[in-house]
């Protein structure tokens, strides 16, 4: 695939605020954010798709990552990933984006530009980037999972939706065509539910807001581990050291690079 160059991409307002929102600095407008982050960088990622509210980036042949934006007060939108396995016209989304408009945006890309059906749909953690459009997946009738803690954070916030959640304990699969994905536990960090995917045809691992980009701050901490979170990291690469692919839960993807940096960053 050739390479491209790919413009926009918010990384401040990323290391400057939580997964779900909360700032920890002081105020700037959404101009001075976009002129502060705004960065060229080199990968063999493609943006497929593009609105005010959904980017959509093709990261490998079966892998894209979606990105939609919080808004939030004092940072105006900020960025957040979520990723998207295709194969043989199946779907699988890992964290939905933000709202439900960019939510449905998504699931219109995926079921009229690449003629897929999506199977289900999986929140990471409990957090509302991860969780704010489920219930547009839910009244689409796609199938939704989630691990019995994000289901246990989500009724302790009084968090309801239309329809029930799938729950799993520590480990679940589900196949995507003739393929298999991996959604699994390996222990507390950014939260006490986090979960992580991982697609082996592509060796992709989606981390979520357990894992940081290169470079980034520890964000929010207010639902977090710290003790545990580097731990729970090398368990990961103890499991998959030789991965590909690493996509973080706001930043942008990279390698097994980014499971170093995370445990580096909480040892």
């Amino acid at each position: 695939m050739s390479r491209y160059i790919i413009i926009h991409f918010f990384f401040l307002g990323l290391m400057l605020v939580s997964c779900n929102g909360a700032p920890n600095k002081p105020k700037h407008t959404d101009q001075q954010l976009n002129d502060q982050t705004e960065k060229a960088f080199k990968t063999d990622s493609l943006i497929v798709y593009k609105s005010d509210n959904l980017i959509i980036h093709r990261l490998s042949d079966h892998i894209y990552q979606h990105i939609s934006f919080l808004n939030t007060n004092d940072f105006g939108r900020v960025a957040c990933n979520g990723m998207l396995v295709v194969y043989e016209n199946e779907a699988i989304v890992f964290d939905t984006p933000t709202d439900d408009e960019s939510s449905q945006e998504l699931i219109n890309y995926v079921s009229k530009k690449l003629n897929g059906n999506i199977r289900a749909v999986v929140p990471t953690h409990f957090h509302g980037d991860c969780v704010g459009g489920l219930e547009t997946f839910l009244k689409d009738n796609i199938s939704a999972y989630a691990s019995n803690k994000t289901i246990e954070l989500l009724g302790v916030k009084g968090k309801e939706f239309s329809k029930p959640l799938n729950g799993f304990a520590d480990s679940l699969t589900l196949n995507i065509g003739s393929k298999k994905a991996y959604v699994e536990y390996y222990g507390e960090g950014h939260t006490k539910d986090n979960v992580i995917a991982y697609f082996p045809q592509d060796n992709t691992i989606f981390g979520g807001c357990l894992i940081k980009e290169v470079g980034a701050a520890k964000g929010y901490l207010g639902d977090a581990n710290v003790m545990a979170w580097s731990n729970t990291v090398r368990k990961i690469k103890q499991k998959y050291p030789t991965a590909k692919m690493v996509i973080p839960g706001h930043g942008i993807a990279g390698g097994i690079e980014l499971l170093d940096y995370t445990v580096k960053l909480f040892d």
